[in-house]
């Protein structure tokens, strides 16, 4: 591996690592704001930077481009309140793991080949796995949240490529964050209540879209630059490990020997098919 390269899979390991950081320090507000609460914090924090960041251009576009952005800013909102109300239930490691299973079966279309269905059936038992041999250990509300979170992942990233093909830079990533921060605020403001009037909890929520939105943006675009799509999202596929290292570190949650399994067979299947995918019909890079 040469520096460029080395220097890109840094960039994408220590954006997993902020993201989920961010995510742990999330978890901490839940008692104060609640999982919207948290949402809104994050939406209207990320937005604000980012529009400051891109200052996107509001006029000349076409209504179908507008049309786009809105339809990616209900996506990013809706993908943002369902993995947030997932780990209120979920370990975060688990919540990670399912959620990955939204790019991994859009791949496995996308590639339209009949192996790629092996890998499906690989990451099947890497959530069968998740339950420990049995489903009674998770939280079954908690599951259906962190799927939804999984289909609206796939969502976002049909989105984010037909947003980037009608806007430049991050002007419509901004424009989008803008949307779902304004969807949040009603939800946002209803949960967490006269907990928005206190300076900390504020900062905190600052500090989560900066770690789980700002920081990981912007080294991904960076390793996007020098690392071919295929290798970015391989990388990618190592959220679920580093979601449950954070877990276990910052919020003592520990996993079971097949839980752990699980969450290393998930990896191995987004990996494989990630690679047939890579060799027959790229995805569009995510975020």
């Amino acid at each position: 591996m040469n520096r460029r390269a080395g220097a890109a899979s840094a960039f994408v390991i220590v954006g997993l690592a902020c993201q989920e950081v961010g995510a742990a320090a999330a978890v901490h507000l839940f008692p104060e704001v609640g999982p919207l609460g948290v949402v809104m914090l994050r939406l209207v924090f990320s937005a604000l930077i980012l529009c400051l960041i891109a200052r996107p251009r509001v006029r000349g576009y076409t209504r179908e481009a507008w049309t786009a952005v809105v339809r990616f800013g209900v996506v990013l909102g809706l993908m943002n309140a369902l993995f947030y109300l997932a780990l209120q239930r979920l370990p975060l490691g688990v919540t990670v793991t399912i959620e990955v299973l939204g790019p991994l079966v859009l791949s496995i279309v996308v590639s339209r080949r009949a192996s790629a269905w092996g890998w499906a059936a690989l990451a099947f038992a890497g959530v069968v796995a998740l339950g420990g041999g049995g489903w009674d250990r998770l939280d079954l509300l908690g599951v259906l949240f962190a799927l939804g979170a999984a289909a609206s992942w796939a969502f976002y990233i049909l989105s984010s490529a037909r947003v980037g093909a009608e806007f430049p830079r991050l002007d419509g990533l901004a424009l989008a964050m803008a949307v779902a921060a304004v969807l949040s605020l009603p939800f946002g403001v209803v949960a967490a209540g006269s907990a928005l009037l206190r300076v900390d909890i504020v900062a905190l929520g600052a500090a989560v879209a900066l770690l789980s939105s700002t920081i990981p943006y912007a080294l991904e675009l960076m390793a996007l630059r020098r690392l071919p799509a295929s290798a970015f999202s391989i990388l990618m596929s190592l959220a679920p490990a580093t979601a449950a290292l954070a877990g276990l570190v910052l919020l003592g949650q520990k996993l079971s020997w097949l839980e752990v399994a699980g969450i290393a067979v998930v990896i191995a299947a987004s990996m494989g098919a990630v690679r047939s995918t890579a060799r027959h019909a790229p995805l569009p890079p995510v975020g």
